[in-house]
């Protein structure tokens, strides 16, 4: 079993639900982890099980930096949004050092988490 985060910046949570529906059935197999309103949206419009962690920029992108720094995270799936400004830019930026530092599995659009999911049914 796989620990996988879902994240999402604000214009890309629907398309992070909607890409959850689709690969509902692959995800189930997994241990899911979401920051605030992302994991919860998740929670509430699939049959996931996920769980809830801190909104981004109150906290989750650090325990999501902290899991993989501990090595309790094996994918980071994290649809950003590369078109807005984001006022906790340096948490994000901190995320995404760790997972490249650590080289954890991270997708930042559908096409790479599809990739992502479809490796990890192969395993």
């Amino acid at each position: 079993m796989t620990n996988i985060a879902l994240v999402a910046h604000d214009a890309k949570k629907d398309e992070l639900v909607a890409w959850a529906k689709a690969h509902e059935a692959e995800l189930a197999g997994h241990t899911l982890f979401g920051t605030g309103t992302t994991g919860g949206r998740i929670r509430d419009e699939t049959a996931l099980e996920i769980t809830p962690l801190k909104s981004g920029p109150l906290g989750g992108d650090a325990q999501l930096g902290a899991m993989i720094a501990e090595g309790r995270l094996d994918a980071l799936i994290f649809f950003v949004d590369p078109l807005s400004a984001m006022p906790h830019d340096v948490d994000i930026k901190s995320l995404i050092r760790l997972a490249i530092l650590y080289d954890t599995l991270m997708a930042v659009n559908e096409a790479t988490a599809t990739g992502i999911i479809r490796s990890l049914a192969e395993d």
